[in-house]
């Protein structure tokens, strides 16, 4: 038995981690029913991409479109039921953290992690908004359970645990390919202790590898077949080398936001305890492969933010695993009074982002408002562009024309009664540069077939000027606008376009082409 192992049957210590996580689940599902907030416009995109399931899409892997096509066949497309899913992972996300603290430490560590993971505040957050992180989380945790479960196990048993290491990790990369980080975290186990080593045969291995492979082979054919359009949209989303050789201040800023995703006494430990252990030169077998699973997101993504930007997110990997490794130490140390104060933390945190889910206002009161303004209004304002679409429906139109990706998806998602009529013209995208980059953009591009009617729409007069510029006539223009709170609004410029001929631009910064020197003249410099 693990040190610190529990005294409890097993019955005893699984009926607390269920019971904590079967009544945040509830609270969860109740303020998604009764939250006012409306989908941001991320959302709507995986919910548009769910009405086609696909092995693979622009941006991400498929199993968050997985997801959500499986809750809106149960409940329809309601805001509640598109997000029904992330709940329900964070749930099984956060019965394998007290499966993985049970294996490692025992029961009362097991259950201390389980509290300190389901009410860290990422993962409140994660809990209420479909998102990548919340399946990836959960496979991620699947992983490492049967990896660490893996390290004692013999014969048949552990060719089972393989498959499983195999499947979990499989799907935790179809989720977000930050599951790169957990094969990382293997590797760096197997380098450093010989007893990871002798716990796998060749059969394992292979078979893990095979699994493995045969999970992840059609996102992989899928990225093939469309150019590895997820990857590269990836590893653009790093922008390494991009921006000053070195941003000191991007990396404070990202390990002061590591505090407040992970809960202020949960990161102190952690880092105090991985300082302590670098010192004395040792750790724990539990605590190194905790460790193993940690490290690598954070540093590599403390590096991502000296050299160009992170975020907050970006280190998620290392939620599942932190939250054990802290909380076994504080048992180990009997700082149960930190442990208290960390729970009562995390679950104050908890109790006020479930508040403003349901009541709104109460993020308004305190200053917190303009961290709310893309999950408002957008139905407001997808009736207005809508009802100037319908006036406009004796004259006919050929498109409705947006220059702005969550634009394009808010239309997508609460315009789908008004695309679903048989009058109803389609939705573009108008492209700045003429280049896609984007799904949107390259999936409903405005062409000259679409372009000889528009209803032109853009977003807080962001490229008027341009989009207007693309059409050989222009009338009917006029500015809206959609109150979200009482400092914020949301503009609209909407017009008429007639006969889409698009000016040449820069196909990187959308700007007109620079003219050609006079002849005889050397080219002039860029400014």
């Amino acid at each position: 038995m693990a040190r610190g192992a529990s005294l409890k049957s097993p019955e005893a210590d699984w009926s607390g981690a269920i019971l904590l996580t079967a009544g945040l689940t509830l609270a969860r599902i109740v303020a998604l029913f009764r939250t006012p907030l409306e989908l941001y416009p991320d959302e709507a995109q995986y919910w548009l991409w769910s009405r086609t399931l696909d092995f693979g899409y622009y941006s991400k892997p498929p199993m968050i479109a997985w997801a959500i096509w499986a809750t809106t066949r149960l409940g329809g497309d309601a805001e509640v039921f598109v997000r029904l899913s992330a709940p329900l992972f964070q749930a099984g996300a956060t019965l394998t953290v007290f499966a993985l603290g049970r294996k490692l430490y025992g029961g009362p560590a097991a259950l201390a992690a389980a509290a300190l993971y389901a009410l860290m505040p990422a993962v409140q957050i994660s809990g209420v908004v479909v998102a990548t992180d919340a399946p990836l989380l959960f496979f991620l945790g699947l992983s490492i359970l049967a990896y660490a479960e893996l390290q004692s196990a013999l014969g048949g048993r552990r060719l089972a645990l393989a498959a499983g290491l195999g499947a979990a990790l499989g799907l935790a990369f179809l989720s977000k390919y930050a599951a790169l980080y957990a094969v990382i975290g293997i590797g760096v186990h197997l380098a450093v202790s010989r007893e990871a080593r002798r716990a796998w045969s060749p059969a394992a291995a292979a078979l893990a590898v095979l699994v493995f492979a045969l999970v992840l082979a059609p996102n992989l054919i899928w990225n093939a077949q469309h150019g590895f359009a997820t990857l590269h949209h990836t590893a653009a989303n790093a922008a390494w080398g991009q921006g000053s050789p070195f941003n000191p201040k991007g990396l404070a800023q990202f390990l002061l936001t590591q505090a407040g995703v992970f809960g202020p006494i949960p990161f102190g430990v952690l880092v105090g305890g991985l300082v302590l252990a670098a010192r004395r030169r040792a750790m724990s077998r539990e605590d190194l492969l905790l460790a193993c699973f940690i490290l690598p997101p954070l540093l590599i993504v403390s590096v991502q933010a000296l050299l160009s930007r992170a975020n907050a997110n970006w280190s998620g990997a290392s939620y599942l695993p932190g939250a054990v490794l802290a909380a076994g130490w504080l048992i180990r140390w009997r700082a149960r009074r930190w442990l208290t104060a960390a729970v009562a933390m995390q679950a104050a945190m908890a109790a006020f982002v479930l508040l403003v889910l349901v009541e709104p206002r109460v993020a308004d009161a305190v200053g917190g408002s303009n961290s709310l303004k893309r999950v408002r209004g957008w139905a407001g304002t997808v009736r207005l562009i809508t009802d100037r679409a319908k006036a406009e429906a004796d004259n006919g139109l050929s498109t409705i024309a947006v220059n702005d990706r969550f634009l394009y998806y808010a239309l997508a998602y609460y315009g789908r009664a008004y695309f679903r009529e048989p009058s109803a013209p389609p939705l573009s995208y108008w492209l700045l540069t003429g280049k896609p980059g984007n799904q949107a953009e390259s999936s409903a591009p405005l062409d000259a077939r679409l372009g000889t009617r528009v209803l032109g729409v853009a977003l807080d007069g962001v490229y008027r000027n341009q989009m207007m510029a693309d059409f050989q006539r222009v009338g009917g223009h006029e500015i809206d606008s959609v109150q979200l709170d009482a400092k914020h609004q949301r503009r609209l410029d909407l017009f008429i376009g007639q006969g889409f001929a698009p000016k040449p631009r820069d196909p990187v910064t959308g700007l007109p082409p620079r003219p050609p020197p006079p002849p005889g003249l050397p080219p002039q410099p860029e400014d």
